[in-house]
C-alpha cells in the first residue's frame, strides 16, 4: 500500500491563497488536521496496471450556484431555503451555449457509421488554480468567465431535468434515495443536495475499496435534478439505470466512494427494462485517490463516469476529474455495441490513470477539454467507434489518442488540437507527450493524424474556444461551487 495526502477539493478551499505544487501537501501526508478539510480531499499516489474484461485492458467566495448566478439546474427554488428564483433550464438547443455555431444534422440515435490545467511540471495541487495562468490575466487569451449555460451543449441537449419544480432539500445518501423512491416517476424533481462530509476522516484511502458500496439509484424515472448546495459534499455514488431520461447532476463534490469495483461515483447503465437517455453531468467535482491497494488489483476505485449497455445521448461538461486511475469506461465489454452519443466538453482531466474516455462503439465529441498529467493512456477509441477530438490541451500525456486492447480499433478526427503535427508529439516535445508501443493490435496517433473522418452529423449547433484559452482560462470555470460559471475568451 502506498499511503498519500489527504487535500481539500477545489470547491472546499476557493478563496484561498493559490498553490503551486502538492508538496506543501505532500509534506502533511496523512496529518492534515480534519477540521481544515471538513468539506473534502484527496490523495495521490500511484496504481498498477488493470486488466481485460471488466472494462478494459489499460495501464494503468465565489457565487453560489443556488442563488441568482443564471439558472440553477432544473430551474428555481421558489423562495425555498433563501435561494434567489432563476429560470428554468430550457431547451438546449441552437444558441443556448454562449454563441455556439451550427453544426447540420442529427445524430440519428440508431444510425451505424456508416456516414450517416497547469503548464508543465508537476500538477497542481488539487482544488487549487495551480500554475496556470488565471482567466483573464495579462497574457492569456481567457476573457474570464460568463453566465451558466441553460442546457447542455451537445448530445445531451434539451435536458431540463426536474425543469421549475420546487426544490426538495435532502441533507443525506438516505434522504436523497427516500425522495426518489418516493417520487412518481415523472413530472419533474429537483433535489438539492446540503449534505457535508469530512473527507480528512479517511486516514488510509485504501481501506475504501473494503467497505460496502454507498450508492443512491434512480432508476426508470425521469425529469429528475440532483443540486449540489455550494459547500456540500458526499460520499457515496450515483446510479442512473433502466429507462431513467432527463436527469441532470450538477455542482455535486463526490469522492473517495466506499465500495471499490461495487462503487462507481456516477453510472449510467442500461438493463433489460430500458436505456437511460438524454443525460447531463455538469459543474461537478470528482475525485477518489492514486494510492496502490494491497489486494485490490485495478479496482481500489472504479469508474469515475461510466456509461454503458444502452446510455444514450449524454453530455459531461466542466467537470473537475482528479486523482482517479478510470475515468470513464463507455461500453462495458467488446460486445456492448449499442450505439451511443457522447459529448465531453470543457472538462478537466488531471493526475489520471487511464479512461478519457475509454470508447468502445458509437460516437464521440470530444470538445475543449484539458489533459493534464495522464499517466497510462488518453482517449482510447476501440472497436469501430469514432471520436471528433476537437480543440483540446493536451500537457504530460502518455498515449493521448490511441487504440487498444480490444479485438478491433476504432477511429479519429483530429481537429484544432494544440497538438498539430507528428512533431509535437515526438520524442522530446514541448508538451510532454510520450508513448508505449501497447499490445498487439495497438494504434497510436504517432503521426498525430485523422485516421477517419467523423461519419455522421453532430446534430448541434457549437463554436470551439482556441485551445490556447482551455489552457489559460478553464480552471477558473469547472467543477462544483464556482457558481456554474462558463470559460470566456478573447
Amino acid at each position: 500500500m502506498t499511503s498519500a495526502a489527504i487535500e481539500p477539493p477545489r470547491s472546499c478551499i476557493r478563496g484561498m491563497p493559490q498553490r503551486r505544487s502538492r508538496s506543501l501537501w505532500l509534506i502533511g501526508a496523512l496529518f492534515v488536521p480534519s477540521a481544515f478539510i471538513a468539506c473534502g480531499a484527496d490523495s495521490n499516489g500511484d496504481v498498477g496496471a488493470s486488466t481485460a474484461g471488466h472494462g478494459g485492458g489499460e495501464k494503468a467566495g465565489a457565487p453560489s450556484a443556488l442563488a441568482g448566478a443564471g439558472p440553477a439546474a432544473g430551474g428555481s427554488a421558489a423562495g425555498n431555503a433563501g435561494n434567489a428564483g432563476s429560470s428554468n433550464v430550457g431547451n438546449a438547443g441552437a444558441g443556448t451555449s454562449g454563441g455556439h455555431s451550427s453544426s447540420a444534422g442529427s445524430p440519428g440515435a440508431g444510425a451505424a457509421p456508416s456516414g450517416g490545467a497547469p503548464s508543465g511540471g508537476a500538477p497542481a495541487t488539487a482544488g487549487g488554480a495551480g500554475a496556470s495562468s488565471s482567466a483573464g490575466a495579462a497574457g492569456s487569451t481567457a476573457a474570464g468567465t460568463g453566465a451558466p449555460e441553460s442546457g447542455p451543449l451537445g448530445y445531451g441537449q434539451g435536458t431540463t431535468g426536474g425543469g421549475t419544480a420546487k426544490h426538495v432539500l435532502v441533507a443525506s445518501m438516505t434522504e436523497m434515495q427516500a425522495a426518489i423512491d418516493g417520487y412518481a416517476g415523472s413530472g419533474g424533481l429537483v433535489l438539492e443536495y446540503t449534505g457535508s462530509f469530512d473527507f480528512g476522516s479517511i486516514k488510509d484511502p485504501c481501506v475504501q475499496h473494503t467497505l460496502p458500496a454507498q450508492t443512491v439509484e434512480i432508476k426508470a424515472k425521469s425529469d429528475i435534478t440532483i443540486l449540489g448546495k455550494d459547500g456540500s459534499a458526499a460520499n457515496f455514488g450515483l446510479h442512473i439505470a433502466a429507462a431513467s431520461s432527463n436527469i441532470i447532476v450538477r455542482n455535486m463534490t463526490i469522492g473517495l466512494n466506499p465500495g471499490g469495483d461495487a462503487s462507481d461515483l456516477i453510472s449510467i447503465e442500461g438493463m433489460s427494462a430500458g436505456f437511460p437517455t438524454k443525460i447531463w453531468i455538469d459543474h461537478n467535482e470528482l475525485f477518489t485517490s492514486m494510492a496502490e491497494c494491497a489486494g485490490a488489483g485495478d479496482t481500489a476505485f472504479d469508474g469515475m463516469i461510466d456509461l454503458k449497455k444502452g446510455a444514450d445521448l449524454v453530455t459531461v461538461s466542466y467537470n473537475y476529474m482528479h486523482d482517479h486511475h478510470k475515468v470513464s469506461l463507455n461500453g462495458f465489454t467488446d460486445t456492448d455495441d449499442a450505439v451511443r452519443h457522447i459529448t465531453f466538453h470543457h472538462n478537466l482531466f488531471e493526475n489520471i490513470g487511464s479512461r478519457v474516455p475509454l470508447q468502445r462503439h458509437g460516437y464521440s465529441h470530444v470538445l475543449n477539454n484539458y489533459f493534464s498529467e495522464i499517466s497510462a493512456s488518453g482517449i482510447n477509441v476501440r472497436m469501430g467507434g469514432y471520436a471528433l477530438v476537437e480543440a483540446n490541451y493536451f500537457e504530460n500525456v502518455r498515449d493521448p489518442v490511441t487504440a487498444r486492447d480490444s479485438d478491433a480499433i476504432g477511429f479519429w478526427e483530429l481537429r484544432d488540437n494544440n497538438l498539430a503535427s507528428a512533431a509535437d508529439v515526438a520524442t522530446g516535445n514541448r508538451f510532454g507527450i510520450s508513448w508505449d508501443a501497447g499490445s498487439s493490435g495497438t494504434v497510436n496517433a504517432t503521426d498525430w493524424k485523422t485516421s477517419a473522418a467523423y461519419p455522421v452529423a453532430l446534430g448541434y449547433t457549437y463554436k470551439a474556444d482556441p485551445f490556447q484559452c482551455i489552457h489559460d482560462g478553464l480552471r477558473a470555470a469547472v467543477g462544483a461551487g464556482n457558481g456554474l460559471v462558463t470559460l470566456k475568451c478573447k
